[in-house]
């Protein structure tokens, strides 16, 4: 019989020079709202749509902590180191404790896009997960037409691992204005630490900025 060890991730904070990841906090609802009310978080997300503050009370309050409490993952919000705003969600889930395996899924406001803060805080939660938890994979999977997240993992190093056919829903806007399911391919890409060798060097010389600085 297999050995199955269930564990949880601390309660911490991870910082950059740019970024404070950390739990969410009931401030963060407005803002989470309007975030997930996006047209391109609609699109490639399975959250509800519209995103109401019922929702965004769930998440805040029940979801988002039973993540780390029950041993499936963890879930930061991201958000500016100066101003406090939050830039997006980073969360860990379907976390393999026995192969020290676990998936990570962005979502970035629409506000603070193509300033590279999705790579910068994917970045620093990777470095986290394999220097600090002694973690061995991580695993990204994005819809097909989804460049945007599939741009943030080429940045980190991820290798395109293969294509999981048909394999998840995404949504379209009707003519009337409204939103349908599509169905679509998902691209599977897979990061190891050595991956990492070099990728934060590089970062910080073609877009100035650093990875991490601490956690706590």
């Amino acid at each position: 019989m297999e050995l199955c060890m269930t564990t949880t991730f601390p309660d911490v904070s991870i910082s950059t020079e740019r970024l404070v990841l950390r739990p969410f906090e009931r401030a963060d609802i407005p803002a989470h709202i309007e975030m997930m009310n996006d047209e391109l978080v609609t699109a490639w997300t399975s959250v509800p749509h519209p995103y109401t503050r019922r929702d965004a009370e769930e998440w805040v309050s029940r979801i988002a902590p039973a993540e780390r409490e029950k041993g499936r993952g963890i879930a930061f919000a991201v958000t500016e180191f100066l101003t406090q705003r939050l830039v997006g969600v980073i969360r860990l889930r379907n976390t393999n404790w026995h192969a020290l395996a676990t998936e990570a899924a962005y979502v970035t406001a629409p506000w603070a896009r193509g300033e590279g803060y999705a790579t910068e805080s994917v970045l620093a939660v990777a470095q986290w997960l394999f220097r600090d938890q002694k973690f061995e994979r991580i695993e990204l999977r994005t819809a097909a037409d989804n460049t945007a997240s599939q741009q943030v993992a080429q940045k980190i190093g991820c290798i395109s691992e293969g294509v999981l056919r048909n394999a998840w829903i995404a949504r379209t806007r009707t003519e009337d204005g409204g939103w349908t399911d599509i169905r679509t391919d998902l691209i599977v890409w897979g990061l190891l630490p050595e991956d990492l060798e070099g990728v934060a060097e590089q970062l910080a010389d073609t877009s100035g900025y650093a990875s991490y600085t601490d956690w706590r």
